[in-house]
Order: C-alpha cells, then structure tokens, then sequence
C-alpha cells in the first residue's frame, strides 16, 4: 500500500525547509540549472530526455517538470523512503526508478530508448568515490547524443586550504542572513522520520540496504570531497569537450559539461 498524499506532502515540505541549510542558494542553484538545461535541449525535435541522479523526494525533478512539461524526466535513487516520498508527492513529475549509481549494470534500469539530451544532479552524486565516479562519468557520456549536457550543482570545495576557508565562511554568512540555520537539520529530520508509523516499513527498508552496503544502519548525509578542478578533470577524461562551472556562491557551483 503506497503513503497517503498527505503524508508525503508533509514531509516532503520539511525536507524542502532542512535542505536549506546545505545548499547555499538552493533556489536559485536549480533555477540556473534548469536553464541550462531548457538551453540546451533549445531545438531538440520531439521530446528532450533528461535523467535527475540521486532524485531524492523529486525537487529537481518537480521543478523540471513545471519548466519544461514537454520533457520526459528519468528520476533515479537507490533511497526508497524518498523515492516513495517523490512517487506520491511528485507523482506526474517523472518516472522513479530505484537502482544504485555506479553500480553494474545501472544504466539498463534506466530503460532509455534514446540518448539522453541531459543529465542532471544536485547534492548527491559526491558520495561516489573518484574511481566510482569517473566510470559514471564515462558511462553518461556514452548515454548523452553529441551536445548533451551534464549538469552538476553541489557544493566543491577549493584546492586552496585558505580560499576554501573564506568560501565556506561566505555560503555560512549567507545561510545566516536567510535564516536557513533556524531549520531542523539532516539528522533532525530523519530523527522525526523514524516517528512516523506510515513511513516504517521503508524506513526498515532503507536501513537493510545500507547495513547491505556499508555494514552498518546508520543513515548520513554524505559530504563532497572532490574540488571543481578534481571534477573537470574526470569529466575530460570521461570524454565531455567543454567543462566548467557556471555559477558560483561560496562553495557551492553549477558545473556544466557537454559532450
């Protein structure tokens, strides 16, 4: 038996309030990556094709979906809490499929009948460690046509130890003055999940995969690791022609390549 709407509704607007303490400019972050998007599929014949990785609950996806309703939109997650959370609330935004990145074979669930005009991804492929991710990289290269774009918005941090210091203090700032910091973080949120009893048996769902995967139930958010320099590398090596950030507050980018 699926969630009840109102339930969804529900928690998907606290993930929606707990997100902004993460992502510096969230809002505007998927604005610029939608543009990007809408950009680039500009005189596509038919209907463009984009996959969201790591959907979450939907929120790139959904905003997607309300910029472009002539795009069908793959959304992809290994989480089934929030891909149940995207299904309900969500519902008409995409087609949800529960697959692992990186892992083998991934790209087959996917069931794409054409290549991908877009890939997009917001605060989640940075889990991936760079060998994972460089294959994942390759592996969207293959499935992107000629002048497809990947889209990147997380936050990266810099190469320098004392720039990476000042933009950290600049995405703080910022978050200060929006008072996104009033909201209940990640572990809060998941905390308040675990109180729900419509949302236990995923939540026992969730905790089996990842106590399959790392050996333990403990949920965590994940931290990027890679700088931008580090990403544009692998995305070169990957076979994408023109790599580089589009947009910038603190640490947190827009990175774009296109194969």
């Amino acid at each position: 038996m699926g969630l009840s709407l109102a339930t969804a509704e529900r928690w998907v607007e606290r993930w929606e309030r707990q997100q902004q303490r993460y992502a510096v400019d969230r809002e505007e972050r998927f604005t610029v990556i939608a543009d990007v998007v809408e950009q680039s599929v500009a005189g596509v014949p038919g209907r463009p094709s984009v996959v969201d990785l790591g959907c979450g609950p939907g929120s790139l996806a959904a905003r997607l979906a309300r910029r472009m309703p002539y795009a069908d939109i793959v959304a992809v997650d290994m989480d089934p809490l929030l891909l149940e959370l995207a299904r309900t609330h969500h519902a008409d935004a995409a087609r949800y499929v529960d697959v692992v990145i990186g892992a083998e074979d991934w790209t087959r669930a996917l069931g794409l009948d054409r290549p991908l005009d877009a890939a997009v991804s917001t605060t989640a492929l940075h889990y991936l460690d760079p060998d994972a991710l460089h294959r994942t990289y390759r592996q969207l290269a293959g499935l992107l046509r000629p002048g497809g774009v990947l889209v990147n918005g997380d936050h990266f941090p810099h190469d320098d130890c004392a720039l990476a210091g000042l933009a950290e203090c600049v995405g703080r700032r910022h978050a200060e003055r929006g008072q996104a910091l009033a909201h209940e973080d990640w572990a809060s949120w998941w905390a308040a999940v675990a109180h729900d009893p419509e949302l236990t048996d995923l939540l026992a769902e969730r905790r089996r995969r990842q106590a399959a995967v790392t050996g333990t139930s403990a949920g965590t958010g994940g931290a990027p690791c890679l700088s931008v320099s580090a990403h544009e590398r692998l995305l070169r090596q990957a076979g994408f022609r023109h790599v580089g950030a589009v947009w910038q507050y603190g640490d947190s980018h827009v990175l774009v390549a296109i194969r």
